[in-house]
């Protein structure tokens, strides 16, 4: 008798809380770190079509580094449907106005583009500063190099 390959399915999906500090690290080197631990690749019961990821925390999302001339180079768009309405804005000034632009787009690139990836994202919460709302969730630090 062959064995069957398991799937997990969505009401016994366990789910764990995490935070990363983003203090000195590369935006998109963390990000795919982060979008692992958010589809939950990192466990055993990884089944593609159920969200088995776990939440993150990501804390000192000003902090963070790119690697090269990146800070000048990459652009941001925004487009508020009107004509002429596209706004581009370099990584230096994204960092100003909203750092944790930075690593939810780059995060969020790296999750499927459907309504699995939109649920997963939801799991993602960004705070600029070390102070966040989700101390009553007791969520574990974790260190990223541990995440393959």
């Amino acid at each position: 008798m062959m064995n069957r390959t398991y799937n997990a399915k969505p009401g016994e999906v366990e789910r764990k809380w995490f935070i990363v500090d983003l203090d000195g690290q590369t935006a998109g080197r963390v990000a795919s770190k982060i979008a692992t631990l958010l589809r939950g690749k990192h466990k055993p019961q990884f089944t593609p079509h159920v969200d088995t990821g776990d939440f993150v925390i990501a804390i000192n999302a000003e902090k963070i580094k790119f690697s090269g001339s990146k800070w000048q180079n990459k652009k941001y768009y925004n487009h508020s449907q009107y004509l002429g309405g596209l706004r581009t804005f370099t990584a230096k000034e994204m960092l100003e106005r909203n750092p944790e632009r930075i690593i939810k787009d780059a995060v969020r690139g790296m999750l499927p583009k459907t309504k699995l990836g939109n649920k997963i994202f939801k799991k993602f919460k960004v705070y600029v500063d070390d102070q966040h709302k989700h101390t009553a969730q007791q969520p574990e630090k974790i260190d990223l190099s541990e995440i393959k």
